[in-house]
Parts: structure tokens; sequence; C-alpha cells
């Protein structure tokens, strides 16, 4: 049988969209929060309704100008046509299986939980200020990590004011809890 009609895996899509595909460990959900989700479909709409259809008529332009084999225009919009498709494969997964939660309804506001924003501080007393979210809305330089990096782990179930340890290949870190933070 043809390989192009035998499905290897349902990871597939995952392994080919590059770095920014984080894999979900096995057993958990999707937890994202209610902005990222909104993001995520305004994602997939784009694609559907506006860059997917101009391409489409850029590479039937390209394919009735004749020899396709030394067409830029035609290789680059099928190129581009297979990676919109993947991309819009991969989120409509995503948003599938997402489980969206909504910070602002944390019955308990002072311990940290999916969606919060914490302040802390390391052993040498420099402070950071992260949120956890969901690992397809993570962007650690503007200190949005996800729920299952090392330091969201650490601080998930903490209070204000306790002291949790934060395991690393560089060792280990003490971290105290100075603030926590929800939407309101």
């Amino acid at each position: 049988m043809n390989k192009a009609f035998v499905k290897e895996s349902d990871q597939d899509d995952d392994e080919d969209l590059g770095p920014e595909a984080v894999r979900l460990p096995s057993g958990t959900k999707n937890y994202m929060t209610v902005e990222g989700y909104q993001r995520l479909r305004a994602e997939l709409a784009h694609l559907m309704n506006e860059e997917r259809p101009a391409v489409v008529q850029v590479v039937s332009w390209a394919a009735s100008n004749g020899d396709r084999s030394e067409n830029g225009d035609y290789l680059y919009g099928k190129k581009r046509l297979r990676e919109i498709d993947r991309r819009m494969r991969f989120l409509t997964k995503r948003l599938e299986i997402a489980e969206v939660v909504d910070p602002a309804q944390q019955p308990n506001k002072d311990q940290v939980f999916f969606g919060a924003t914490v302040v802390y501080s390391d052993k040498h007393g420099e402070e950071f200020r992260v949120t956890i979210v969901g690992v397809d809305e993570a962007e650690p330089l503007q200190g949005r990590i996800s729920w299952i990096s090392p330091v969201a782990r650490a601080l998930l179930k903490a209070r204000e004011g306790d002291t949790v340890t934060l395991r690393t290949p560089a060792g280990v870190d003490e971290l105290d809890i100075l603030e926590v933070i929800y939407p309101e």
C-alpha cells in the first residue's frame, strides 16, 4: 500500500511542526486560558478564511501559466499551502482537546494554580514575575510560562510566603513566593 494512504501515528502532525509545537505529556489535558483559546481560534480562522484562499488563488493562477516545473509562484505556493494545511490540522487538534480554564474563577486566590501570576525571588534575591499558562500560549521571554515547565511545577499549589524547591540540571534553587495574583 502506498505510504500516502497510511497514517503512521496521531503524533505525526506534532512532529513536523518544529520547535513551536510542544508535545503534551501523555495522560494530561491541554489546559488553556480563555485568551489563549481565543488567540488560537483567531489564528485558525485567519488561516482558513484569508491566508489559504489567497494562496490557492495564486497557485491556481500560476498553474494556468503552463510549465509548473520552473514556475516559482506555483512551487512556493504549493509549499506554502502544505505549511498552512499542517498548521490548520495542528490547531484543530489542539482546540478539540483544549480544556479552557478561566483564572478569574479560581476560588483559592491565595494559592498558585493555572493562570496565576506569581512574583518570586531566587536565592540571589533576584525577583521574577511569571504567569502560568498553557503549552500553546507560553512565551518565556514575556513571563508567560507553560504549566508543565519546571518552574511552574515547583510553584503550583504553593502560597504567598512559601519557599519551594526548584530542581534543574544546574542544581537546586530555593524560590520564595512573594505574591500570587489572579485576574479580576
